[in-house]
């Protein structure tokens, strides 16, 4: 598992961690051309496969402790490690969308949630809620916070909203390896934990859920569901600590553009 001490990253590293992140932003946006009823998700890696290669990075999911593909396309009540398949998408689903690659031998990490044609308002709601979790949450990403303000962002914006903090899974450290030290939850006491410091890389990703926060594992060994069946959104980037304002190295930017907004 990852080690225990974060290992802080030089400006080099930094950017070719940069690079990896953005060429995962590039690949959801690619995905993003071709999410809608009809397509299945199975397609979708297809597509991620490709396009990560030909832009010089390797999918870095497939094989990663025996995972079976190159994406997590979690559909619905699925919070995340969903395993792509062949099951049509349908109109009013919430696809959530993972993607690691490997490049020059370090990793970017990033995660989208998608409607797949028309979603109800409520489904609209907990997508926006929770990139704006994230959004708050890399606010907090600066020198001299704490993990635990970053954690209190995202844990209070969706409480607020009536809405279920997944605690059984977090936010990491991002490098050579694609989990190390720290981990990064999603709820938190401000002013509690690790004083974050320059040089440190770590992937930020509230996974919210319509309903209650408990999950359960499926007999696949891989997909999270949630525990009442209601739906769950996740976003992420991997991010630098930096002084005054956290430095976002993935992109959500193209995704964006594809889907015209």
């Amino acid at each position: 598992m990852a080690a225990k001490k974060p290992v802080y990253k030089t400006e080099d590293e930094i950017e070719l961690i940069r690079q990896s992140s953005l060429l995962v932003g590039k690949t959801l946006a690619e995905l993003a051309k071709h999410i809608r009823p009809g397509v299945d998700t199975l397609t979708l890696d297809r597509v991620a496969d490709s396009f990560i290669r030909d832009h010089g990075g390797v999918p870095g999911f497939l094989g990663y402790h025996g995972y079976p593909n190159a994406i997590c396309a979690s559909v619905n009540h699925m919070v995340v490690h969903g395993i792509p398949t062949a099951q049509a998408l349908k109109e009013g689903d919430l696809l959530s969308v993972d993607i690691g690659v490997v490049k020059d031998g370090y990793w970017g990490d990033s995660a989208f949630s998608f409607a797949v044609g028309e979603v109800s308002d409520a489904v609209k709601k907990l997508m926006k809620v929770t990139r704006e979790c994230l959004d708050l949450a890399v606010e907090q990403a600066v020198v001299g916070k704490r993990l635990g303000d970053i954690g209190y962002a995202v844990q209070q914006h969706a409480e607020s909203n009536g809405f279920g903090v997944v605690r059984d899974l977090v936010g990491h450290g991002v490098g050579k390896n694609l989990h190390e030290a720290p981990e990064v939850p999603n709820y938190g006491r401000r002013g509690h934990g690790m004083v974050l410091e320059e040089g440190l890389v770590i992937a930020i990703e509230p996974m919210i859920n319509q309903g209650t926060r408990q999950v359960k594992q499926l007999k696949d060994g891989w997909t999270i569901v949630t525990a009442d069946g209601l739906p769950s959104a996740h976003y992420e980037h991997t991010i630098a600590v930096r002084k005054g304002k956290a430095e976002v190295l993935s992109s959500f930017e193209w995704i964006d553009m594809a889907l015209g907004h």
